[in-house]
């Protein structure tokens, strides 16, 4: 992001050579999945393969990068047939976090673009936006300056970690002196695995048995369950409460004014976002419903003969000294409409201060 490249001439120094290129984003579509690929990524990757002089490749992102376009990009496959994983592959994602400001940061509301860096205009990502990103997709993470930090911050900050990514390898630095062999040629990264990085997709997947409690890193968790919808005004007011000790919640849930529609909540340190994510599938005719095993039996694990799949199910991870389990059940639990399948009709006019999801 520099107007002088530091490390192009750090690198140089030391006998080897940088090719610097700027991160060019493009949308591609394939059949129905669409994905962002880092078009920057898939000439220079394919052309320095073909060359058959190197043995490894490092590619270092700016700051600001997402990790997933860099992945999707080796995964990607064309309408020729023709995909990087061909000629090249992806062995490790790795995060360096400052040890020393990961808490600081991870407290803040700041947008990117207030620190005076972005992708271009319509970049509306905060900070902690760009953290849980680049944390949770991770295979290792390498704590750095754990020397400018005592250990009961460097316990938050793992905590923090431990919160976000359940299975990535921790590292501990100074300097960032770390083994390569630690972090290259590795043979950890793949992407189906990569989507359960996150321990909330861990909990919201597990309907049988909870993850059990990260004890060595003070964390814990929990899944809010039920059936009944929750009344607009009363949760979109507990979106914006303080929740001690919440380090990140994710899930879905339903409101009574859309009975129709699913709206998902996303939270990390102080920002809780909610948006519209689709319909339930008790809202879609059956007749255009995948015929697929896999779905049926999805749909079949989540039915009820009332609610069909409409339901709430959120996971709260948190500081297990400070997140209070019982009170965020008991807040949630008051949100909800007890005698709602008795007359759904008379709850669907109630006050709704949530945004429009959808144009249409």
């Amino acid at each position: 992001m520099s107007e002088v490249n530091i490390d192009a001439g750090l690198v140089e120094r030391g006998g080897s050579s940088l090719s610097r290129t700027e991160e060019k984003l493009v949308e591609m579509s394939n059949g129905c999945i669409c994905c962002t690929l880092r078009e920057d990524l898939l000439m220079q990757v394919r052309d320095l393969a073909i060359e058959g002089k190197f043995d490894y490749l490092l590619i270092e992102s700016t700051g600001i990068s997402e990790p997933l376009p860099v992945a999707t990009t080796f995964d990607f496959r064309d309408e020729q047939g023709q995909s990087l994983a061909d000629v090249a592959q992806l062995d490790t994602m790795v995060t360096v976090v400052d040890a020393a400001n990961l808490i600081k940061n991870y407290s803040s509301t700041d947008f990117i673009r207030d620190h005076g860096e972005s992708l271009g205009e319509e970049d509306e990502r905060t900070l902690v936006d760009l953290l849980v990103e680049q944390i949770e997709f991770a295979n290792v993470i390498i704590i750095n300056k754990v020397d400018l930090v005592n250990q009961e911050e460097l316990q938050i900050v793992k905590s923090i970690i431990r919160s976000l990514n359940a299975k990535a390898k921790i590292i501990d630095s100074t300097m960032s002196q770390v083994d390569l062999a630690q972090v290259m040629n590795t043979g950890r990264f793949n992407l189906e695995e990569a989507q359960d990085h996150p321990l909330w997709a861990q909990e919201l997947n597990n309907h049988k048995e909870h993850i059990p409690e990260t004890e060595e890193y003070g964390i814990t968790s929990f899944v809010y369950r039920a059936r009944e919808p929750f009344i607009p005004e009363k949760i979109h007011a507990f979106f914006y409460q303080e929740w001690p000790g919440v380090v990140r919640s994710k899930g879905f849930f339903g409101i009574s004014n859309r009975p129709e529609f699913v709206g998902e909540l996303s939270q990390a340190g102080p920002l809780v976002r909610h948006q519209g994510m689709g319909r339930w599938w008790s809202a879609v005719p059956k007749e255009r419903w995948p015929d697929d095993e896999d779905f049926k039996r999805l749909v079949n694990e989540d039915w009820d003969d009332q609610f069909g799949d409409r339901r709430q199910e959120v996971v709260f991870i948190g500081l297990k000294a400070q997140m209070n389990e019982q009170k965020i059940r008991q807040q949630l639990d008051v949100c909800l409409i007890k005698r709602y399948i008795n007359d759904p009709k008379k709850y669907e006019k109630l006050k709704d201060p949530f945004p429009a999801w959808f144009a249409e």
